[in-house]
């Protein structure tokens, strides 16, 4: 899996998916990735995989953590252009904000 490959992609499911199709993809993967399986099943995967897979399962079956994770991913995705109202200013840092 790739670093940088969206939770969406981590457990292979469509950005819209349901509360349901997203437990269905973590126990589909859970299946054959998790370190304690034995069987015929399992697939040759380190536990930092599985790791992610669960990573990505919390956060997108809350509601919550799914609406700002979404947000944030909509923010990557959209491309700064001139017109985007992007100046350059980063806003306040820790300097900035204390009071001498």
């Amino acid at each position: 899996m790739a670093s940088c490959a969206s939770l969406y992609e981590v457990l292979g499911i469509p950005t819209g998916a349901t509360s349901q199709e997203i437990k269905t993809a973590y126990r589909r993967l859970a299946r054959t990735c998790h370190p304690d399986v034995v069987g015929t099943n399992r697939k040759d995967s380190s536990p930092d995989e599985f790791i992610k897979i669960h990573a990505a399962y919390c956060t997108l079956s809350d509601p919550e953590k799914r609406a700002v994770y979404d947000q944030n991913l909509f923010r990557r995705r959209r491309p700064l252009t001139a017109m985007s109202g992007y100046s350059g200013y980063s806003g306040r840092n820790w300097e900035t904000d204390q009071c001498w």
